[in-house]
């Protein structure tokens, strides 16, 4: 671990991938990261569904693209009840089926997280002496009128980390059923 808590290798991804969004004067941001205990392909076949975040965003009930799948589509998100919205508007910047990136911008909706960007990157690793995945997520937003930098970049860590642990939950259980037996075989 360096410094800043992160191993040389979660370092160097962030470097690569996350650094293009640095905080403005006014702005606050933070990369967040999760190890799963699930093969690469499974993680980001659950988290590069722009038109289904729901799957593994515990907080979103429903989810509308407009257009096709492409860079600039726009998807409406209805937030559950318990958070200080009740719907998001959201661009997709890039999705990089290669090299395992989701780049979104929220553009709209009602809400306080203002001029927000996010990127989430997968790498593969092993945990315990099988395929598993690095997932880092970054975030970059402007600082609400009457809050701090502290307060909204722990309001939006909170969010990426149950996010990210739902993510975990959810690629595990594929996981699991993908190294199941078929019963015919035993």
């Amino acid at each position: 671990m360096n410094g800043n808590g992160f191993s040389s290798a979660e370092t160097e991804y962030i470097r690569k991938h996350h650094n293009k969004q640095q905080p403005g004067e006014n702005q606050c941001g933070s990369a967040l990261v999760k190890h799963i205990k699930a093969p690469v392909h499974l993680v980001w076949s659950v988290a590069r569904r722009f038109d289904q975040p729901q799957k593994y965003k515990p907080f979103i009930s429903r989810c509308v693209v407009q257009g096709n799948l492409e860079i600039g589509s726009l998807r409406e998100v209805d937030v559950k009840s318990g958070l200080p919205a009740t719907t998001s508007t959201e661009r997709l910047e890039l999705l990089d089926d290669e090299d395992h990136i989701l780049s979104i911008r929220i553009v709209g909706g009602d809400h306080r997280l203002r001029n927000y960007a996010s990127t989430l990157s997968v790498h593969p690793e092993v945990i315990d002496g099988r395929p598993g995945t690095l997932v880092i997520e970054s975030f970059v937003v402007d600082v609400p009128e009457g809050n701090t930098k502290d307060e909204t970049c722990y309001f939006v860590e909170a969010l990426i980390k149950c996010n990210l642990k739902s993510l975990a939950d959810v690629s595990e259980r594929l996981a699991v059923q993908d190294r199941t037996e078929p019963i015919d075989r035993m």
